[in-house]
């Protein structure tokens, strides 16, 4: 379950910004998850809440902002949105596609004490 291992990353960015801007506990964690981070919500959930157990994060709830899926498509030269990766483009039905948004994962912001 890589979620977990993302869940880690996260705690180890938020330690950095805790000692870098002095505060000792996260109270909510805003974090932005791509359509196609390929991320699993709930084991998410799940992970944060075992890894953040006894760190400044212990009990901080975590909202999970979604990112809608985008793309550029080569054939009609429009960024059009998408819901699945394979889709066709809603403008010309062509396939070539390059995501251009919707894969990311990043933190949005924090609330803290």
């Amino acid at each position: 379950m890589h979620e977990m291992a993302l869940c880690e990353s996260v705690l180890a960015a938020i330690e950095d910004s805790a000692k870098a801007n002095d505060f000792a506990k996260v109270t909510k964690v805003r974090l932005e998850i791509g359509r196609f981070a390929g991320v699993e919500v709930e084991a998410l959930r799940f992970g944060f809440d075992v890894v953040t157990r006894g760190s400044l994060c212990d009990g901080a709830e975590l909202i999970v902002l979604p990112v809608p899926g985008s793309a550029w498509c080569f054939d009609c030269s429009e960024t059009v949105p998408l819901e699945d990766r394979l889709d066709p483009c809603p403008v010309c039905g062509g396939i070539r596609l390059q995501p251009t948004g919707g894969t990311e994962m990043r933190i949005k912001d924090l609330e803290v004490e």
